[in-house]
C-alpha cells in the first residue's frame, strides 16, 4: 500500500496555499501534463519549470484525461502513481490533478504568478490570458531532444516486443 503523499492537494486547498505564498511574498509556478513514464526530458523541464520562481505546482491530467488525449492504451501508470512519483521529487512542490480537457479552469482557480508550457505549445498556452490578466507571466521551456514518453514505449516495443 502506498503511503499518501502531502504535496498532492485538491484545487482549492492549491489556492489556499498559493495565498499563504503570496502573502509571504513568494511566487508560485504552474505547469501541467500527464507525465505518465517519467523520463529525462520530464525532469529537465519540471527543474527549468521549478527555477522560474520559489514553489512549484503540477497540473496532472487524470487518467480519463489521458485516454481522451492519448488514446485507449494510455496511460501506462495510474494518476495515483504519477502523482506519487511527481510528488516524490525535490523540485515539485504541489500536484493537483484536473480531468478537463485543458487545464485554464484550474490555473484561474489557483493564479499562479507564472505558467511554464514547453515551447511544442508556443502556438497555444492554456491559461495565458488568466495569468497575464492577473500580472502574471508565461515562460517557454526548451524540450529535450528525443525524449518524449512516446519514445520511451516504442524502445520498450522495439527491445521487448509486442506480446500476445
Amino acid at each position: 500500500m502506498l503511503v499518501e503523499n502531502p504535496k498532492i492537494l485538491s484545487a482549492q486547498q492549491m489556492r489556499s496555499e498559493r495565498d499563504r505564498l503570496v502573502a509571504a511574498g513568494r511566487k508560485l509556478v504552474f505547469t501541467n501534463g500527464c507525465f505518465d513514464i517519467l523520463h529525462r526530458g520530464h525532469v529537465t523541464y519540471l527543474t527549468f519549470a521549478r527555477n522560474q520562481g520559489d514553489a512549484l505546482v503540477v497540473g496532472l491530467n487524470t487518467d480519463a484525461s489521458v485516454r481522451r488525449n492519448k488514446g485507449p492504451n494510455r496511460p501506462i501508470n495510474n494518476q495515483e502513481d504519477r502523482a506519487y512519483v511527481l510528488g516524490s521529487l525535490r523540485m515539485v512542490d504541489y500536484v493537483v490533478y484536473f480531468d478537463e480537457p485543458e487545464p485554464k479552469d484550474l490555473i484561474a482557480a489557483i493564479l499562479p504568478q507564472v505558467l511554464v508550457k514547453g515551447k511544442d505549445w508556443a502556438h497555444y498556452v492554456s491559461g495565458r490570458e488568466v495569468v497575464e490578466a492577473h500580472g502574471g507571466r508565461v515562460v517557454l521551456a526548451d524540450m529535450v531532444e528525443g525524449r518524449s514518453t512516446t519514445n520511451t514505449i516504442e524502445r520498450i516495443v522495439q527491445v521487448y516486443g509486442k506480446k500476445g
